[in-house]
Order: C-alpha cells, then structure tokens, then sequence
C-alpha cells in the first residue's frame, strides 16, 4: 500500500518561498526529488511576482535541456500567487531530478509550494 506524506520544497527554508535569483539556465533550485526509485514526488508550484512589471519565468523540469525540460510562464505584476505546477511527477532516480527557476529579472519572482511524497 502506497503512503503519502506532504513535504517542504526542499530548495526552501522552513516552507518559506524561495526568491529566484537566476536570470538564466542553470537556475535557482526549486526541489530535488527522491533518489529511490519506488518514490514519487508530485509537485505544487505557486509564483508570485513583486515586480510593477510582468516577468518570464522559466521553470526547469527535471532538466536543463531547452526546451524538452523548459516550463515557461509569464508571472504578471504585483497581482498574488500563481499556480506555475500543477502537481506533475517526479519518479525517483539514482541521480536525483532538481526543479529549478529563472526569470527575466532577477531577485522579483518568488516560489512556494509543496510536496506530496508517495512510496510505495
């Protein structure tokens, strides 16, 4: 039977967002997933932009392959959290995948979010 556990992004500090400094590949680390290859991360993004202008994001899946791992975004202006990642997958691998970020400007865009951690 499957267990379920909901985990910090572990590119974040205590659940708190995680400011995007990158402004191109290889970006901010977001969260790197689970290296046992029975786990399933499944993964909740939120972005929000501190920014008087809208500003691209770019989130990297798994990967910095452009554009097979590019997940790209305009976060409009100064207007609440936005839902970047829907709850995709990440399956465990020997070589943990990472989520990363960036974004046309640097240090405006930050990410919150969560984990839902499924072992079988």
């Amino acid at each position: 039977m499957a267990t379920f556990s909901k985990q910090i992004l572990s590119g974040s500090t205590d659940g708190k967002a995680i400011k995007v400094a990158a402004t191109a590949s290889t970006g901010t680390t977001i969260h790197t997933g689970s290296t046992t290859t029975t786990t399933l991360d499944e993964v909740w993004l939120y972005a929000v932009n501190t920014s008087a202008a809208d500003v691209k994001l770019t989130i990297q899946w798994g990967g910095t392959t452009s554009p097979d791992d590019d997940i790209e975004y305009t976060v409009k202006a100064e207007n609440g959290l936005y839902l970047i990642v829907p709850g995709l997958i990440l399956k465990g691998n020997a070589t943990a995948l990472v989520v990363r970020a960036f974004a046309a400007t640097t240090n405006v865009i930050c990410i919150s979010g969560y984990v839902n951690r499924i072992t079988a």
